[in-house]
């Protein structure tokens, strides 16, 4: 514990001097360096799929560096400090985990994560999903939605009632596609995913890992097909698409032997 408060500390105290004697690190703002930290918890998601240690130390370090900068700016205003920060995120999990800081008997982490949301609303919250940011990616956003909904009980029974729910939003997606009313069509294919990403978590598959995982699947084969055209002197847009599935089954079965 000594060595990890002597980093912590360090780090407080290179940010601090950075701060007074840098002129980048002086300039800074919380809304300059907003779309940074963006830009750092995308490039922690790739390196947690990717399975790469090295990487997922480096990118956490750059947003631990990210908070200790935004503590450090708004202590100049007096608003609060890093230990005010630190101090609420103890409070906040203390309160919220009555089963280990009090007397409440939990049987497993679902009752743990209803317990969550519970407290959530004690603490003044309005709503189960006041805490869902209107910035997330849709499919993240729904995937949380689902999750707050589940934690106060509003939720399946199981995956097949859910299926069936899945296959009933593309029948009436069908319907609509028939119809050609561009509005209802939309409004269906929405419905379709959201009952697909509620389908995902009955069978514990994380949506956005799996499709982002098809995601570079599809883009690693593409380069391999691409290569292999290019080996072959032969371009993509001469070829027909007959032509090309023949190149993709190859890239496919190289990429599953590699």
């Amino acid at each position: 514990m000594e060595n990890k408060t002597k980093a912590f500390g360090r780090l407080l105290t290179i940010m601090d001097e950075l701060r007074e004697q840098c002129p980048w690190d002086k300039k800074q703002t919380m809304e300059t360096l907003r779309y940074l930290t963006i830009e750092e918890l995308y490039e922690l998601s790739d390196a947690i799929l990717d399975k790469d240690m090295p990487e997922i130390k480096k990118e956490l370090g750059d947003l631990l560096l990210h908070i200790v900068f935004y503590a450090r700016i708004a202590s100049e205003t007096n608003d609060f400090d890093i230990k005010d920060v630190i101090d609420g995120v103890c409070e906040k999990l203390i309160f919220r985990h009555p089963h280990i800081y009090g007397d409440v008997k939990v049987a497993g982490e679902k009752e743990v994560k209803e317990n969550w949301e519970k407290l959530k609303l004690k603490e003044g919250n309005k709503s189960v999903f006041e805490g869902v940011p209107n910035s997330l990616p849709a499919m993240v956003k729904a995937f949380r939605i689902q999750e707050k909904a589940r934690g106060v009980g509003f939720d399946w029974d199981n995956k097949s009632q859910v299926w069936k729910k899945v296959l009933e939003e593309i029948e009436e997606l069908k319907v609509e596609v028939e119809k050609g009313d561009g509005d209802r069509i939309e409004s269906e294919f929405g419905d379709v995913l959201f009952a697909l990403i509620n389908y995902a978590r009955f069978i514990d598959v994380n949506p956005v890992d799996a499709l982002e995982r098809t995601n570079k699947r599809f883009i690693k084969r593409f380069q391999i097909m691409e290569s292999k055209l290019k080996e072959e002197r032969k371009d993509l847009s001469d070829m027909n698409l007959e032509e090309m599935e023949k190149y993709w089954q190859l890239a496919k079965n190289e990429y599953l032997n590699s």
